[in-house]
């Protein structure tokens, strides 16, 4: 008589790595802000973080292959005028990056290619609508250049960045701080997590409540929640007795969770981070050292959990690179990157395989960076699934890309772009660079002569 005693799921085994030292990025002092957002965000050029600045604030974006110590007078990207609370780049152009502030502004920047080589004090577009500081941003999964934001001061808005406006602005709904707010896959939904106690699943083009659930967690503390697959609604908070708790939803039955397990007693608040491909969400807690992971299933109890990565130190800040960024040939499924208080060290989670030839059951096609409706379409209504790609032989670019230019175009989408774009910026930047290592070689070697002459 056989009995199933362990459920079977190739992400059994899944094991987490922090990669060697070299390969960190250290020396960067992390930003001291008491805020719960990522303070990180990555794609497959950059990784940006947000740094300790006096006077403003600014975050520090570094090519991934510029690993080891990085000097303190590295160019950072600094326009706002109060500490940055959250950055994130854009999901169909990877030279774009989103920060909002302290200052009540959103900001979207340029990132010229290969990384900055003078600090960027002013931005492409400015986005001013929020009366308090701004904490939360999100780029539309599926339609260009299209951002949510939400501030303090309750309210969230849809901006059609290449316009610089604000389309739909969302100010009735909640009636306290908004803790989290997230896409759905196709972009068609909106999912809030408020200091009020309720969940909230809107409407973004008509700003209306579709569903609601009060306390989906007893105790005071922030939620966070995301959409996982089939539309349910995973959530993370606290108990009445302040345990930390996951919860899984179905917002068409909002009444009784589908499952809540308790994990343990922190105060830290859990990011998740769900990875639609494999069904496999990671719970990353502020403060803590380590970074839990659960599969997703339809079968009861719905969350399994699968282990946990554990280190010494803890992370100040999570960011998670999206699948066109991972290394398919060595199975790896997620790379997250842990920001310590002077560092920032790439975590690889990794399945466990003999063969180092393509597993396509690891990879299905994942969500590429192309643009499947443009932001005008999609405010007049026009809900389109993202484009897919495959990974099996490294994700490459094959479209051109779009000048970029505000107000009249979109926003350019990643791409292999092409030679024809005019580098008299790139020339006037090197040629400066170049003035200015000659007046400092010339400035050292008149100090040496007077040195040996002292001697």
């Amino acid at each position: 008589m056989s009995r199933k005693v362990v459920r079977t799921s190739k992400f059994r085994h899944v094991f987490g790595q922090a990669v060697k030292a070299d390969q960190c990025y250290d020396d960067i002092r992390i930003s001291q802000m008491t805020w719960d957002s990522n303070f990180c965000s990555v794609n497959p050029k950059f990784v940006a973080m947000i740094v300790d600045a006096s006077g403003g604030g600014a975050f520090i974006v570094l090519p991934l292959s510029k690993t080891g110590r990085i000097d303190m007078s590295y160019p950072t990207v600094c326009g706002h005028t109060g500490p940055v609370l959250d950055i994130e780049f854009c999901p169909h152009n990877d030279n774009i990056i989103a920060s909002g502030s302290e200052d009540c502004s959103v900001m979207i920047w340029e990132i010229p290619e290969g990384g900055l080589t003078t600090s960027l004090t002013d931005p492409v577009v400015k986005l001013d609508g929020h009366s308090k500081r701004v904490g939360i941003l999100s780029w539309h999964p599926t339609a260009h250049n299209v951002l949510m934001s939400a501030g303090c001061d309750n309210v969230v808005i849809l901006w059609n960045v290449a316009r610089g406006e604000a389309v739909m602005r969302i100010d009735s709904v909640h009636t306290d701080l908004i803790y989290s707010a997230c896409w759905n896959r196709d972009g068609s939904r909106i999912l809030t997590s408020c200091k009020d106690k309720t969940l909230r699943v809107l409407d973004p083009r008509k700003g209306t409540v579709l569903h609601e659930k009060d306390k989906p967690h007893e105790g005071s503390r922030p939620v966070r929640a995301v959409f996982v697959s089939g539309g349910k609604i995973l959530s993370t908070g606290f108990s009445r007795m302040s345990e930390r708790q996951v919860a899984l939803w179905d917002p068409k039955n909002f009444g009784e969770p589908l499952t809540l397990q308790e994990l343990d007693t922190s105060s830290g608040v859990l990011l998740p981070f769900f990875d639609p491909d494999t069904g496999v969400v990671y719970l990353c807690g502020k403060g803590d050292s380590s970074i839990r992971y659960f599969e997703v299933t339809d079968e009861a109890p719905y969350v399994h959990y699968l282990s946990m990565y554990s280190s010494k130190e803890s992370q100040k800040g999570m960011g998670y690179m999206p699948k066109r960024g991972l290394e398919v040939n060595k199975c790896e499924i997620a790379r997250f990157y842990k920001l310590h208080e002077r560092k920032c060290e790439p975590i690889v989670m990794t399945v466990p395989r003999k063969s180092d030839l393509f597993q396509e059951d690891l990879y299905p096609d994942t969500i590429g960076p192309e643009p499947s409706a443009e932001a005008d379409e999609w405010f007049q209504g026009k809900d389109a699934p993202p484009v897919m790609i495959s990974l099996k032989d490294g994700f490459v670019a094959t479209t051109k890309a779009k000048e970029f230019k505000v107000h009249k175009s979109l926003m350019k989408t990643t791409a292999a772009s092409g030679s024809h774009q005019d580098h008299s910026g790139d020339v006037h930047s090197l040629r400066k660079e170049v003035k200015d290592l000659k007046a400092a070689i010339e400035e050292l070697t008149k100090r040496v002569s007077e040195l040996e002459g002292k001697h």
